[in-house]
């Protein structure tokens, strides 16, 4: 049986690399893309919509409900690839601390 002393020291250890890597994706911004790049969406580590950038030869009346897919889709794409490098930056974590493949973090 491990002593109690390395055990809470291995605890803390994770803790510590845990509190880093929620930092590292607090800190994350992912840009999302649609229509060939005509939409831009921007989002925080946190999920925040951080920015819109909306090419102006869409602005047409007739075109709104195009506009409005298109800014969806973007939003889309930047939350999965949000999830990805959020993902990528936990699988370290998880296999030092002896956590299944695929196994999501509460955070």
């Amino acid at each position: 049986m491990k002593d109690i002393s390395q055990i809470m020291r291995q605890a803390q250890q994770m803790q510590a690399k845990i509190n880093e890597a929620q930092k590292k994706l607090e800190a994350m911004e992912v840009e999302g893309t649609s229509g060939g790049g005509m939409v831009k969406v921007r989002l925080s580590g946190k999920n925040a919509m951080l920015g819109l950038i909306i090419d102006p030869s869409l602005m047409k009346e007739d075109e709104r409900e195009i506009l409005e897919d298109l800014v969806k889709a973007a939003h889309d794409d930047a939350r999965r690839k949000l999830e990805d490098a959020q993902n990528e930056e936990m699988k370290g974590i998880g296999s030092g601390m002896g956590i299944l493949p695929g196994f999501k973090m509460p955070f």
